[in-house]
């Protein structure tokens, strides 16, 4: 089924691709120019300008000489009409046209400026372009603007390769990097691939319309998409760079951008390298910032720090000096701290080594994760400040793993402590607030981004941790890996444990409640009252609900639909007041070190989200009261 959903997906990106599309116009170029005239001839050579042959270089009907001034012309050159002024800067208005350029094999469209450009060779160049005291922008013939490039996601030797494409995206992807024993599969997508590079081998290079290139030294086998800005870029060279109007592409202040494809709404600046890679829309790399052989999810910043040989999902901050090298991390939402080095994937024999990463995972200042380890199972937890990881795989989701408080007979002074759902038991804030600022600041419009946080999936893995967690054979002060699966290389303390069961067991129960609050209202809505006495015992087509309906039979089978929804607004409370005190933590030891703490930062009853989940919670109970009232007393 997903083998399936990710070749239609691309079948989809083939039909509908703006760089195909693009390049088949330019092979099917209509406009048919006409020869020069023997006073347009005169005019040109009046203006400073030369020609190897004049009878070369053709024109577009109404085509004006005297905006082409000291510049030189070889080989097949189309010339189009230049008319209009064009701002090169906020407020500065040029004329168009060509100036004290080297133009070769190239089409100009109408009201292009093209200033001080070293050489111009084998490029198309759509209308209300600006090319302005660039060096050399060139263009090999057939080329495919880094399309097809084989990147190796999350093991630096290979073993997880990935062929890219313009419009590829972190689903399919990881798809195809996890996927290493589906032959078939791989054999269809790599044919895929294929075709597409031989839909956008172009015989020129292409500057689309209102693109605008200004003091760059070197661009290379580029495709510059509409209205794109490059602005003093080192260089741009085998790349594809997709942009619109609405979504400016930007590669600024000293970038190198190499063998890679920058999607729509990307910026690449502050002297940022990007090599062998992929930006999906609206992700950015800057301030030093590197990223060599990964592809970068939608709304993803990479700024100071490298990474390499990864693949990172949507939202992901990396805003400080860090490093992450082979790191599997599809589904993003997470934080890599100042530095962090996630990147022990050297074994001394060869750098063969990967990391997956979970959802919302935090690896905080200074910590260094060694490799292989695997968090996939969970996600949202943090990995704390100064924490030296071992090689594990670890399964509790919404975890801290501190450094060890204490040490115990007969465990390796190595390991940490591991805290299951402490996240949701002492920092919901955290999650709460992210969930709805990702909600919020999201800018891409073709990745499929989940923002609900506790949706069935990860509700699943709380429930297999909770199992682990009840299910153990003797009661302990401290557990390993030996007591409990999942624990990984790291210690549990059996306080630890209690809590881990409390907060996984109130928050399955709260994902149910809310499943529930919605199928009463949709049945309070469509006159089916009379239904709801059969409601929590009759299964339906709707996989979600089923999901919720099971939850509530087995964790709350006692209660009547009445009962839980009573309860959901209890929890929602909790909830509200968890968040409030999640912050004031801060606040308290803010206070107690810093004299005057409480006049520079907002109290946590001020914060902006504290106050927006007050409200949240407010419109919730309301909602269930209003539901209450109709709801007959005996359901």
């Amino acid at each position: 089924m997903v083998k399936e959903k990710i070749l239609d997906d691309f079948k989809r990106i083939l039909n509908k691709s703006e760089l195909i599309r693009s390049i088949s116009l330019v092979k099917k170029e209509k406009r048919k120019p006409i020869p020069l005239t023997e006073e347009q001839v005169k005019i040109l050579k009046g203006n400073g300008n030369t020609s190897d042959d004049w009878r070369k270089v053709r024109v577009i009907r109404g085509f004006n000489p005297e905006r082409i001034k000291n510049s030189s012309f070889q080989g097949a050159v189309v010339l189009g009409r230049f008319l209009k002024d064009v701002e090169i800067e906020k407020g500065v208005l040029l004329p168009s046209g060509i100036y004290n350029s080297a133009i070769s094999d190239s089409i100009i469209e109408d009201d292009v400026l093209i200033s001080d450009v070293k050489l111009l060779s084998n490029y198309i160049v759509k209308k209300d372009a600006v090319l302005f005291n660039n060096g050399v922008i060139v263009c090999e013939e057939n080329s495919n603007f880094g399309n097809g490039r084989e990147i190796s996601i999350a093991i630096e030797t290979g073993g997880r390769e990935v062929k890219t494409f313009a419009e590829i995206n972190v689903d399919i992807a990881a798809k195809i990097a996890t996927s290493r024993a589906d032959k078939t599969l791989l054999k269809q997508y790599d044919g895929l691939v294929e075709q597409y590079i031989k839909r956008v081998s172009s015989p020129k290079g292409i500057i689309e319309d209102g693109a605008t290139i200004k003091n760059t030294p070197e661009v290379c086998n580029a495709y510059v998409g509409q209205c794109a800005v490059v602005n003093n870029a080192r260089m741009i060279k085998d790349c594809t760079i997709l942009s619109n109007s609405e979504e400016k592409t930007e590669i600024l202040h000293g970038s190198f951008v190499t063998k890679s494809i920058i999607q729509w709404g990307c910026e690449v600046t502050s002297m940022a390298i990007v090599v062998n890679s992929v930006l999906t829309e609206h992700s950015h790399v800057e301030r030093h910032g590197k990223v060599t052989d990964s592809i970068i999810g939608a709304n993803t910043g990479i700024a100071e720090g490298e990474v390499t040989a990864c693949l990172v999902g949507p939202f992901v901050g990396f805003h400080h000096q860090a490093l992450l090298i082979a790191t599997l991390w599809p589904d993003g939402k997470g934080n890599v701290g100042y530095g962090a080095n996630v990147g022990s994937n050297h074994t001394s024999k060869a750098p063969d080594q990967e990391l997956w990463a979970g959802e919302g995972t935090f690896f905080g200042l200074g910590s260094n994760i060694k490799f292989p380890s695997d968090f996939t199972r969970s996600p949202y937890s943090i990995i704390s400040t100064a924490v030296n990881g071992l090689p594990q795989k670890v399964a509790f989701p919404f975890s801290l793993i501190n450094s060890p408080a204490e040490r115990f007979d007969g465990i390796s002074p190595a390991y940490n402590e591991i805290m299951p759902g402490w996240v949701l038991s002492d920092n919901i804030f955290t999650i709460k607030r992210n969930e709805g600022k990702y909600k919020k600041r999201n800018k891409a419009r073709r990745s499929e981004i989940v923002f609900e946080v506790f949706r069935p999936e990860i509700v699943d893995m709380m429930i297999d941790a909770r199992s682990r967690l009840e299910n153990i054979k003797l009661i302990k002060r401290v557990y390993t890996e030996n007591d409990i699966k999942g624990v990984g290389k790291n210690y549990m303390l059996e306080s630890s444990r209690k809590s881990g069961v409390n907060a996984y067991t109130f928050y399955i129960r709260y994902h149910a409640l809310c499943g529930l609050k919605k199928k009463v209202e949709e049945y309070l809505s469509t006159h089916k009252k009379g239904r709801l006495k059969t409601l929590l015992g009759t299964p339906t087509r709707d996989r979600r609900w089923e999901h919720e309906r099971k939850l509530l039979n087995t964790e709350l089978k006692e209660n009547s639909i009445r009962d839980n929804l009573r309860l959901l607004g209890e929890m929602q409370e909790e909830i509200a007041k968890n968040v409030q005190v999640s912050k004031e933590k801060d606040d308290i030891r803010g206070a107690r070190i810093i004299d005057d703490y409480p006049e520079a930062h907002p109290k946590a009853s001020d914060d902006s989200f504290v106050k927006e989940t007050h409200a949240e919670t407010k419109r919730i109970k309301k909602e269930i009261e209003k539901s209450l009232s109709k709801v007959p007393k005996n359901v």
